[in-house]
């Protein structure tokens, strides 16, 4: 499993119009389980996504297809991670290994 944090690289009001495809971009990640949870930071100052158990090369590649770091305004960082112990009810995301 894997955190990955998004840092704004530009401004605000250069961040802004990239918003909406950046939106409809994690939309369709969550919609396919290839991220599980995406927030904003607070302060915002960038993002924070949980993306699921992959090759680290294939999130490597999802992630170089975000609007923000086509567009230049973002950059992002990953820790890769071994879930041990889960809250009651989220034992799927539980390592198996």
């Amino acid at each position: 499993m894997f955190v990955v944090t998004v840092t704004y690289t530009a401004p605000l009001d250069e961040v802004d119009p990239w918003r909406p495809a950046h939106g409809d971009w994690l939309n369709d990640l969550i919609a396919r389980r290839l991220l599980l949870v995406a927030g904003r930071q607070v302060p915002l100052v960038g993002g924070v996504y949980l993306a699921p158990r992959m090759p680290a090369e294939e999130l490597d590649r999802l992630l170089a297809t975000d609007p923000y770091v086509l567009n230049g305004v973002a950059n992002h960082a990953v820790v890769e991670f071994t879930p041990m112990l889960v809250a009651s009810g989220l034992e799927i995301l539980k390592s198996e290994e």
